[in-house]
């Protein structure tokens, strides 16, 4: 990669995406310019982040060069999208603007930074330790270098999806929201396995392996869930005892309903 890239907001989401980069060598320190809101922030990363990228806070004069950059990453909370502003006198059209806000539509985008080329994005938090899920919604017009180098910005910290934009709500729902689902049904578990006699920390560590290698089993193996459920599941055992708890308690109509009030919200969003 050669083009220059802006961040505009520095999370760990935009901490995750950037770094490999960088750590790889695809790009160069002196090739990123970041833009944050606060002194504080630009002092943390000036003191603490690893590679000597040029920084800047937003209201200086300086952050304006950000606009020059070929590439941009939008990453900053959904509500502060207002703050932004594309000047007037962009030298360069048709740059790219990557935006990974949740809920912020396209067409929004696009009104917004009417001189950029806008792709949406939804990934999820564990890109930060090279696991995550992307998904990428292009707007019109964009080049094959331009969709080459947004693949590029994803590939290395996670597995990345082309979709249409309607499905990135959904897309989201699933894969954003999902992690916080799945720490949830590991807190309840291991609660069960304290109420059971066992240690709090023996407890959650043996739930996490139980889903670490019935995940496996079933990759491996080539199952699908029922096929896995009906494996461990014999005639007036204590698993089919536990799943009639959870289908009295109408877990199962619980998790499907999360999923789409999450999509719901994301739809709101835009």
């Amino acid at each position: 990669m050669t083009d220059k890239i802006a961040i505009i907001g520095f999370g760990n989401i935009a901490n995750a995406i950037i770094t490999p980069l960088l750590d790889k060598k695809f790009i160069q320190p002196n090739d990123v310019y970041c833009v944050v809101k606060s002194r504080k922030s630009l002092e943390n990363i000036k003191q603490n982040y690893k590679h000597n990228i040029n920084v800047y806070e937003s209201s200086s004069k300086e952050s304006k060069i950000i606009w020059d950059c070929q590439v941009k990453l939008l990453s900053v909370k959904p509500q502060h999208l207002i703050d932004i502003f594309e000047p007037d006198n962009i030298k360069i059209k048709d740059n790219l603007l990557v935006s990974i806000l949740a809920g912020v539509s396209i067409n929004r985008l696009t009104n917004k930074f009417p001189n950029h080329k806008c792709v949406r994005v939804v990934t999820n938090i564990p890109i930060t330790v090279g696991k995550g899920l992307t998904g990428i919604a292009w707007c019109e017009n964009l080049t094959k270098y331009q969709k080459k180098i947004t693949k590029k910005l994803f590939e290395n910290t996670s597995k990345v999806y082309e979709f249409t934009e309607d499905y990135l709500d959904i897309f989201l729902a699933l894969t954003s929201s999902g992690p916080a689902i799945v720490s949830l049904i590991i807190e309840a578990l291991s609660d069960g396995g304290l109420s059971g006699g066992l240690p709090k920390i023996l407890s959650e560590e043996l739930v996490m392996e139980m889903i670490l290698g019935t995940i496996s089993l079933i990759k491996e193996k080539k199952l699908t869930t029922s096929e896995l459920k009906n494996l461990v599941t014999s005639p007036g055992g204590t698993t089919i005892s536990a799943l009639r708890v959870l289908e009295k308690k109408s877990v199962r109509s619980a998790l499907i309903e999360s999923i789409i009030s999450a999509s719901n919200r994301s739809k709101e969003f835009s």
